[in-house]
């Protein structure tokens, strides 16, 4: 096993309990910067970003990062185990529930370094027209802050926390067991501070010594022009507060878009349905549509038929972050006339004559109980 080598999150620069988000920036930055290709001069590039890159290769995977954080660069050494007849441990399938059959525990679930806090999630409904152009909300949520009694200590005002005596402020307690595979030493978390790396001897009455507290607030929401149903905002540091110091998590709001009584929306697209009569669609007529904007006029062209669409170009949706508009398509429906009278039924035959087309005749003809009431 290799004891030369730097802790992984020393090489990323990262704390412990960093998120696999953070992980990944930190991978990413270095790389960049680290690149072999960008240092020619320098020797030792090139094994600075292959340490780069085998840090994030074992923490950017759950497995191996958890093993890492229990045992150590001997935990992700694929020949660890071999020496004491395993063969390493790529055969085994669960290695976690091995190790905890054999030594009873499981990996340290906190940290006595700073750990961010996590997400806050809730939603909002907003009309149609304030998802087109945008609005501001104000939305209630339910988070942990710091206590404001204690400054987020967890002791009394007067007195403050002390370093545990038991893990000597490191929040984890490290174990060796003789085992079929050797001598293990195993991390634990520290059951005295649970983790945190410090007692509170005089715990403040307001958070229960908890240093933080749960509370109501309301956030002011700013809502973007073009926004679509599902979609989600997100609000950094109005989350959860962390805990030892560490920063507060996000705020993820998603929106919810009611539905229109006239409009429906694809994309940046908004379509809209529109019936005319049976004279509209044959003779053409100047028609008030309904927009977002308000009502514009259009020409309708003669001969219109059922199903014909036409485009009302940048009378649709707002682009989301961007300039312009989608546009309006208007879906025309040609309405048949009904109860028409004796006048009008004329007429109409005389048109189909003139067409050379066969009309008439269709009329439901009256029973006896019809005749009787007349």
């Amino acid at each position: 096993m290799a004891d030369n080598k730097r802790d992984y999150y020393e090489v990323l620069g990262v704390q412990r309990g960093a998120s696999a988000d953070e992980v990944k920036r930190a991978y990413r930055k270095l790389a960049k910067e680290c690149h072999p290709d960008l240092h020619p001069d320098d020797p030792s590039a090139e094994a600075k970003f292959k340490e780069i890159n085998e840090a994030y290769e074992v923490l950017s995977d759950d497995q191996k990062r958890a093993r890492y954080d229990q045992y150590g660069h001997a935990g992700v050494d694929p020949n660890f185990g071999a020496d004491a007849g395993f063969g390493g441990f790529d055969g085994f399938g669960d290695l976690g529930s091995i190790f905890e059959s054999f030594f009873g525990g499981g990996r340290t679930s906190q940290r006595s370094g700073p750990m961010r806090g996590e997400s806050v999630r809730t939603s909002v409904t907003i009309t149609f027209e304030e998802a087109a152009f945008g609005c501001k909300k104000t939305v209630n949520v339910s988070r942990i802050e710091n206590c404001q009694d204690c400054g987020g200590s967890g002791a009394a005002p007067g007195t403050q926390a002390e370093t545990c005596a038991n893990c000597h402020g490191t929040g984890q307690v490290r174990n060796q067991r003789r085992t079929p595979l050797g001598i293990v030493t195993t991390t634990d978390t520290c059951p005295v501070c649970h983790g945190r790396g410090k007692t509170v001897a005089n715990p403040c009455k307001s958070c229960g010594g908890e240093g933080r507290i749960r509370r109501s607030r309301s956030i002011e929401l700013n809502i973007p022009a073009g926004i679509d149903d599902g979609q989600t905002i997100q609000l950094g540091g109005e989350g959860n507060m962390g805990r030892n110091g560490g920063g507060a998590g996000d705020l993820l709001v998603t929106v919810r878009v009611r539905k229109h009584e006239l409009f429906t929306r694809e994309g940046f697209a908004v379509h809209y349905n529109m019936s005319v009569t049976f004279a509209q669609a044959a003779l053409g007529a100047e028609l008030e549509v309904p927009t977002l904007d308000g009502k514009v006029t259009y020409t309708l062209p003669e001969g219109t038929q059922t199903g014909s669409t036409f485009r009302l170009r940048g009378k649709g949706i707002p682009y989301l972050n961007s300039q312009g508009r989608g546009d309006q398509y208007v879906h025309v429906t040609v309405q048949t006339p009904k109860n028409l009278t004796s006048q009008q039924k004329e007429l109409l035959k005389q048109f189909a004559e003139l067409r050379g087309e066969k009309a008439g005749g269709g009329e439901k003809k009256r029973g006896f109980f019809d005749k009787k009431k007349k």
